[in-house]
């Protein structure tokens, strides 16, 4: 039934890396882990679960935020231990710092500078 799983090359804690695109912009708007659980909920929902390493338990994007992810495709790479998920956001926002994706800061003459804008301060997403 889930036959699928097996051509996924997981680490050695489990774990495979996890890019978040936006479907319709083509924009990376984050990379986290999934392990096999968290990949099978996320194409049995259509909703974007991930593993949290620091939390060491499934995350479902958007349960505290409510920026949910509805997975469009889902995609493996050539060496199978990369999995692309090709979503759409909800609320426009990806980010735990209010922002659209978490790639928000460039390299520039050796520093890093924050180029894309606060969508929504993060204490009013998060209440903390």
């Amino acid at each position: 039934m889930s036959a699928w799983l097996d051509h996924i090359k997981f680490d050695d804690q489990g774990l495979v890396a996890a890019v978040a695109q936006d479907a319709a912009s083509g924009r990376v708007l984050m990379v986290a882990f999934m392990n096999r659980q968290a990949l099978e909920e996320t194409v049995q929902t259509g909703w974007a679960t991930y593993f949290s390493r620091s939390r060491q338990r499934l995350w479902r994007k958007g349960e505290e935020s409510g920026h949910r992810q509805r997975v469009g495709e889902v995609r493996l790479d050539c060496d199978g231990d990369v999995v692309l998920l090709q979503i759409h956001q909800e609320g426009g926002i990806a980010c735990h710092t209010g922002r659209a994706s978490c790639f928000y800061s460039v390299l520039q003459e050796g520093q890093w500078i924050a180029v894309d804008p606060v969508l929504k301060d993060p204490e009013a997403i998060y209440g903390k």
